[in-house]
């Protein structure tokens, strides 16, 4: 994916929970691509902003993980969740 062309649609706190939501998205059929600071790698750890992961996707799937990442937060879906 080029920088320009995606867009972010969560923002994780720490590497860990980015796998989990690239995982739900996967399932789902969007592939995405994190961006975000170097420290959540070496020292994984979020403060502050540090360790948080931006996670994008390409346009043509922003508004369909926007949805599904909406129902995860109101409890309708899981992060391990099948689709």
């Amino acid at each position: 994916m080029k920088e320009r062309e995606d867009t972010c649609v969560h923002v994780a706190s720490g590497e860990f929970y980015a796998q989990q939501v690239r995982a739900f998205l996967e399932v789902h059929g969007i592939a995405s691509e994190f961006r975000g600071e170097a420290l959540r790698m070496t020292h994984g750890l979020t403060l502050d902003g540090l360790g948080e992961v931006r996670i994008h996707v390409r346009p043509e799937h922003v508004a369909r993980a926007r949805e599904l990442l909406e129902r995860v937060e109101a409890g309708d879906l899981d992060l391990e969740q099948e689709p």
